[in-house]
């Protein structure tokens, strides 16, 4: 009977172990799907988990999510727990393609979802039925890129302008999201954002009534002739569409849809500028100028110095070409220019001034030419090349050395040799009136006392400076919490620097707060379950609602990465994770 007992027990046993066996696999809602269709995939555990981990999704963009649903329930005494983590794909490409394995910590333990081939086959022809959100919210919702000019010469300016039409019968509530941002190869490139101040306008697509608004202007200069490409902007967009169902008080429902929607590409060929009556001095300014020279004195005396400014103003590829170099005479010395730019992008191109401002200074007295400059351009409006001159300018210089030829006329001056004076050295000390210095022996001064005791003190002092190093080195578990201390401080600057770009700024912040629990609670990266950090803060005096905000934090950068967040969202996180690790700190009395 002993026996027979011994194997009850043991049958119940292996059945009260299989309950509580911990469950983790993903699910698909469907095998096989066409390249315009959508797929969701739920990661499903019986127990809570932590550090989940999706993967990758090769071969899909993700959409939607990750969405998280908890169930928990009580029946007859006995427990039931589910998690699920939802996210939708949309197929980039055609063939069967794997999704790879998710995982997630479980009571220490690590986790596997089992891989899962997909088929994705041709896009599949979906119903066109007034009923169904989806086909409703595709008929009403388009996205169109407007170029000013498919034909521009090179270097002309041209304009993308990026519009979302909405129709009266659905609506946009909820902001959307950039899948693909536009790639302008072979172009010189400017954005002009609304930055998110978006104003509708009332407007026509394809004949029908629509609402618009403008979602990014781009102004581009082709830099090379040939067919080019225009890559497309591509959105998730969230729609709600009205639905037949209606509520207790008979409005009707609206039914959220969301709709990747794209502006295509757009193809423009771009003509080489004219080869006929293209002038020598030409280096690629394309638009409309004007052209000036000027000098911001021409009266001074040898060793001054003035100003020489080299101006292009107006509308084309200012930043793009060259300005005119100037040649002056030997006697005139120069310096490198600096550029000076005072140019605006508007919806029609750049527009402003140009400047290369050289430093003069003349090294004799005499009246000194600078001829005259040309400066040639393509007009675009005229199509034709265009050269304009500046005047000569006469540079005279009153007083300073002068040479055989100072009395000789400009014509008569040029490309003769410079003769020196005898009053050429007069701004030399030739000179010096020097004296003798007493010397002082070296030997039993003061300085050689100085030198001679140097070494009996600094050489202790080194000594123990030594061993203090190397006490501190053998303190390993010291040595490693000041130095995750220090990590921490790095990483939570490294976050501030990162606020505009979101996946660093919570890469960051997450080893930021990690470090920081290391220096604090003397932790290991394989103790980071969110369980045992709340714990070891609870035993060190931290306050449960300080313990919350630390959770949440790290919840937030573990999610950073699928769900959108704004500007002041990552301000708010930035500055939450700062005052919570301060309050963490005042708390543990450190």
């Amino acid at each position: 009977m002993k026996w027979k007992a011994f194997i009850f027990v043991l049958i119940f046993g292996a059945i009260g172990s299989c309950l509580a066996q911990v469950q983790f696999e993903a699910k698909v809602s469907k095998e096989k799907l066409g390249i315009n269709e959508r797929l969701r995939i739920d990661f499903e555990m019986n127990q809570d988990g932590d550090n989940f981990n999706p993967p990758d999704f090769d071969g899909f963009r993700v959409v939607g999510g990750p969405n998280q649903a908890v169930s928990n329930s009580w029946i007859n005494g006995k427990r039931s727990y589910s998690k699920t983590y939802s996210f939708f794909l949309a197929p980039q490409k055609r063939g069967r393609i794997t999704i790879g394995q998710a995982t997630i910590e479980i009571e220490g333990e690590i986790y596997k979802t089992s891989p899962i081939r997909v088929e994705v086959t041709a896009a599949v022809e979906k119903p066109k039925d007034g009923n169904n959100a989806d086909f409703v919210a595709s008929e009403n919702v388009h996205l169109v890129a407007e170029v000013s000019k498919t034909d521009p010469y090179l270097n002309e300016a041209i304009t993308v302008v990026y519009k979302m039409y909405v129709s009266n019968e659905v609506s946009i509530t909820s902001s959307w999201r950039e899948l693909d941002t536009p790639k302008y190869a072979d172009f010189w490139s400017q954005n002009i954002d609304s930055r998110g101040n978006y104003k509708i306008f009332e407007g026509k697509y394809k004949g029908q009534d629509y609402r618009y608004v403008v979602l990014r202007t781009t102004v581009l200069y082709p830099q090379k002739s040939g067919e080019l490409q225009i890559e497309p902007l591509t959105l998730d967009v969230p729609i709600d569409v009205l639905s037949n169902r209606r509520d207790i008080f008979g409005r009707r429902l609206t039914t959220r849809v969301n709709k990747t929607i794209s502006a295509g590409k757009r193809t423009i060929n771009v003509k080489p500028l004219p080869t006929d009556g293209r002038p020598a001095d030409f280096s690629g300014a394309v638009g409309q100028f004007d052209f000036s020279v000027t000098a911001d004195r021409t009266a001074l005396d040898a060793n001054e110095s003035l100003q020489l400014a080299i101006t292009v103003k107006g509308k084309g590829n200012l930043k793009l070409f060259d300005l005119p170099s100037v040649t002056v005479p030997s006697s005139l010395e120069m310096y490198e220019p600096e550029r000076e730019e005072n140019v605006t992008t508007k919806l029609s191109g750049m527009e402003g001034s140009v400047t290369d401002r050289y430093t003069v200074v003349p090294q004799f007295k005499g009246d000194f030419p600078i001829r005259p400059i040309s400066f040639s351009y393509f007009d675009t409006d005229t199509r034709a090349y265009k050269t304009l001159t500046s005047d000569e300018i006469v540079i005279n210089v009153a007083n300073g050395p002068i040479t055989e030829a100072t009395n000789t006329s400009r014509d008569e001056t040029a490309g003769k040799r410079v003769v020196e004076t005898t009053d050429q050295f007069k701004y030399i000390m030739l000179d010096p009136a020097l004296r003798s210095v007493d010397e002082k022996t070296f030997f039993r001064s003061s300085k050689f006392w100085y030198l001679l005791a140097a070494p009996f003190v600094f050489i202790p002092l080194l000594i123990v400076m030594d061993r203090n190093r190397r006490r501190r080195l053998l303190d390993v578990d010291r040595s490693r919490v000041r130095q995750a201390d220090k990590l921490a401080r790095k990483f939570l600057q490294e976050a501030k620097r990162n606020q505009n770009n979101k996946e660093a700024f919570y890469e960051a912040l997450e080893r930021a707060l990690h470090n920081f629990l290391k220096a604090q609670l003397d932790l290991s990266t394989s103790e980071m379950s969110k369980e045992h950090i709340a714990n070891l803060l609870r035993d060190n005096g931290v306050e449960e609602i300080t313990i919350e905000d630390f959770t949440q934090l790290l919840k937030s950068c573990e999610f950073a990465r699928y769900t959108p967040a704004n500007s002041d969202t990552i301000r708010q996180d930035y500055e939450k994770a700062a005052q919570t690790m301060l309050q963490i700190n005042k708390q543990m009395g450190r």
